[in-house]
């Protein structure tokens, strides 16, 4: 549907990227294009030259959307005659111009870029991004939450995760120690800890809090930050100004 709305707007040239790690954006998760993108492989080998991507220089820190290509050039800070030389290499394979928009999921961990793009001069961009940004950006938005869905949907079948497992980590996630947690489940501390081993070894996880941060990533554990207590009442507050000036709040 993304590549669909992309080539409607002429803008067939469609590429998403999502790191894992917010901090060590070398973690990939995912990309994919719309189109031949194998003369990027060389370019994104070379530290020096993947350092200047925009998904690097801007949607590791930003949410603003960004104008991208060899059209837009003018406007970036400086960057090295390399990189210039891919953004001609772009053009050259009518990629002139795009439309970038930064995503987030569980910010700040993961963060992601999926960019739009075409052949068109700078004033043809700026049409599309004023009378067809907001549908970009929309598109955007939810097939990367779409696709996360998916992502997290899928981890159990991807890392054959057993329901044992499932359950373990559940526990971990929920601050067990091992003692208590064999107990529940009527087995040896050993066993426990095997199978905490092999969960480590699955999913290339390094230790128990981030079995504990996976259990949460795969709603296997409510979320702390939104998460009340049936004994807590909910609190719905309103502010607005009324007409003598005054603001006005309400509680529930």
């Amino acid at each position: 549907m993304i590549v669909s709305l992309g080539r409607t707007l002429n803008l067939p040239y469609i590429d998403f990227i999502s790191a894992s790690n917010y901090v060590n954006w070398k973690k990939t998760l995912f990309i994919r294009t719309s189109y031949d993108s194998t003369w990027l492989h060389a370019v994104n080998k070379n530290p020096d030259l993947a350092k200047w991507s925009y998904f690097r220089t801007h949607a590791m820190h930003c949410l603003t959307p960004i104008a991208v290509g060899l059209e837009f050039v003018d406007e970036y800070h400086h960057i090295p005659e390399e990189r210039y030389k891919v953004l001609r290499e772009a053009a050259a394979r009518g990629i002139r111009s795009g439309f970038s928009i930064p995503l987030r999921v569980h910010a700040p961990p993961q963060s992601a870029l999926l960019t739009f793009g075409g052949g068109q001069s700078k004033r043809e961009m700026k049409h599309i991004i004023q009378t067809q940004g907001w549908v970009l950006n929309t598109a955007a938005v939810m097939g990367h939450h779409r696709y996360m869905m998916h992502f997290s949907s899928e981890f159990t079948e991807r890392n054959a995760i057993s329901d044992k497992q499932l359950e373990l980590l559940k526990m971990i996630g929920t601050g067990m120690q091992d003692k208590n947690i064999a107990e529940e489940l009527g087995v040896t501390v050993s066993a426990v800890r095997q199978r905490m081993k092999q969960i480590l070894n699955k999913t290339g996880l390094g230790n128990r809090a981030e079995l504990a941060a996976l259990a949460m990533s795969m709603g296997l554990l409510p979320d702390p930050l939104s998460h009340l207590s049936d004994d807590e009442d909910s609190v719905l507050v309103e502010m607005g100004i009324s007409e003598a000036g005054n603001g006005k709040v309400r509680h529930r």
